[in-house]
């Protein structure tokens, strides 16, 4: 049977939509492939010690430190990015090649300094949860041994594929802070100009409270836990710009809920004068009488969820990073049998965060403090690690940094450094 000249045409109309449909779906199914170490690696960094500072800005200072939040996203996404490009080209954890390319010394302290400072931090999420439990009226005493060994249970008998998918879903408990954003009713008008006009001031605490904000966003155990995922997933070149995707949506989501958290206690806290905020837990009980129970309750499924995230992260990147630099076997996928230091080391950080976080009278402040001060340290180190690996022709290839990337990871090198050193004589004069 002879087809005509509209048939045909109409014929090859047909076969084109459909690969175009074809190429979307599949282009869309890579993606969603991809997704995770960005995104999980971001949200970790929201944990419970980042949404009491984010609490405490937005009620000591209102809207005016929401323009931070758009250098703080730049300087996210270009050091992430490194990372993440670095594990899919080399194949290789950050400790790994820190470990080949310094030696042993450099890896040594770094590898210390990373135990001490994550090892803080995780006892500190314990504490989050136990927060976040009493929040709600459930003893911290039964809520962290339940959490702990949930997560235990996950990361140690549950597959790499099932994990990142739970840490994906634990993302969206976030979006509580969005709710509680809007129930609280802020000037939208005041939000945007304080986000496009940036506002300086000379008093101290501001000062450092705009240091604190931009210095401590990027905590190592991000850069540690994007490209060790990044090498866990087997990514080739050829997935580079999914993966690149994951980082600029990951960290863009991550800001995102910060500066929610600041405009919700802006809008609420501030206005009222309650001014006085040392933990996510006291934001959301002072909550209570301006936005009511139920902002108070998505606080604490927010402090909760996020606590939650960041204890498995952190001691998951402690145990990726402790490996590579001994080179012993790593992996989500590996048993006990085949990875008995990396497992044992994420069991050894949970055990001893959720013992620590109940001994009465703990002062997770302190832990706080110290954790920030030892970060402070290490991240200039870290960041210059980095990028001299990153242009490293003998490691990447053609996938060194451009002129115009090395002018925004130098700036931010040079900026962050400063700011940690900053930090660790604030840190410090806070102690005593």
């Amino acid at each position: 049977m002879k087809l005509g000249r509209s048939s045909i045409q109409l014929l090859a109309q047909r076969v084109r939509t459909r690969f175009r449909r074809s190429a979307s779906e599949s282009r869309l199914f890579t993606y969603l492939a991809i997704l995770g170490p960005g995104i999980i690696a971001a949200n970790a960094g929201n944990d419970a010690g980042g949404i009491a500072t984010y609490s405490s800005v937005g009620a000591a200072y209102g809207y005016t430190m929401l323009w931070t939040f758009i250098p703080m996203t730049i300087s996210l996404i270009v050091v992430q990015e490194m990372c993440m490009r670095m594990g899919v080209v080399t194949g290789q954890g950050l400790a790994d090649l820190i470990r080949e390319q310094f030696g042993v010394r450099w890896t040594a302290f770094v590898m210390l300094a990373l135990l001490v400072a994550n090892t803080g931090v995780i006892v500190s999420e314990f504490v989050g949860i136990g927060q976040a439990s009493e929040l709600f009226g459930i003893s911290r005493f039964f809520t962290i041994p339940i959490c702990g060994a949930i997560i235990w249970a996950l990361v140690v008998k549950g597959s790499a594929k099932g994990v990142e998918r739970v840490f994906l879903v634990m993302s969206l408990v976030f979006f509580t802070y969005v709710i509680s954003a809007f129930v609280s009713k802020p000037d939208w008008g005041a939000v945007a100009t304080n986000f496009v006009r940036p506002s300086f001031s000379t008093d101290t605490g501001y000062l450092f409270t705009v240091m604190a904000l931009i210095g401590t966003t990027i905590a190592p155990f991000m850069q540690i836990y994007v490209q060790s995922a990044a090498v866990e997933k087997s990514m080739d070149k050829t997935e580079l710009p999914m993966a690149r995707a994951d980082v600029v949506i990951g960290m863009t989501f991550a800001d995102m809920i910060a500066a929610f958290i600041v405009i919700c206690t802006a809008a609420t806290l501030f206005t009222h004068g309650i001014t006085n905020i040392d933990s996510a837990a006291t934001a959301a009980e002072s909550l209570v009488p301006i936005a009511g129970a139920y902002a108070k309750y998505l606080f604490a499924i927010g402090l909760l969820g996020a606590s939650m995230l960041a204890m498995a992260v952190v001691p998951l990147a402690t145990a990726y990073s402790l490996s590579e630099a001994l080179g012993f076997e790593k992996g989500l996928s590996r048993s006990f049998r085949e990875a008995p230091i990396f497992l044992g080391i994420f069991t050894a950080l949970i055990v001893i965060g959720a013992v620590v976080s109940m001994i009465p009278g703990i002062p997770p402040i302190t832990l706080l403090l110290v954790a920030q001060c030892v970060n402070g340290v290490l991240l200039p180190i870290l960041l210059l690690a980095i990028v001299r690996l990153i242009n490293n022709p003998e490691i990447m290839g053609e996938y060194c940094n451009s002129l115009w990337f090395n002018v925004l990871a130098y700036s931010t090198t040079i900026i962050v450094s400063l700011l940690s050193v900053l930090l660790i004589g604030k840190t410090i004069t806070d102690m005593f």
